[in-house]
């Protein structure tokens, strides 16, 4: 009786350790930055960061999206694939991902293969 509560026990432990693994599909809408060029300087968003952010994605480095509120998300998935190949013509431009968005340790992502034009 013992070893089937400890393997209950252990299969429960196992579920409650991938429940935030569990990714719920979202619609974000921001501006597609990046996140070393972001984290430098705050301010320097839109134009003012697309030199930096253009540059830096060409090279593969982590692209985000800024929302309105101020929400960073990092994104992953197809979009991130191939040194960003499908984010880099949209560096500073407003747009919509729908994809699934993961939260872990208060660092929020989002996997997508695609995404939607909002503005320039």
């Amino acid at each position: 009786m013992r070893k089937f509560f400890a393997g209950l026990a252990a299969a429960g432990l196992v579920v409650a350790m991938a429940a935030p693994a569990f990714a719920k599909e979202t619609t974000i809408t921001g501006e597609v930055i990046d996140q070393g060029c972001y984290m430098k300087d705050h301010a320097k968003v839109g134009a003012d960061h697309k030199e930096c952010a253009t540059t830096c994605a060409k090279k593969g480095a982590p692209m985000a999206l800024l929302t309105s509120d101020g929400q960073v998300y990092t994104i992953t998935g197809g979009l991130a694939a191939d040194n960003n190949a499908k984010l880099v013509p949209h560096v500073s431009h407003k747009v919509e991902i729908t994809g699934d968005v993961t939260d872990k340790d208060g660092k929020m992502s989002i996997a997508a293969d695609t995404l939607k034009m909002v503005s320039q």
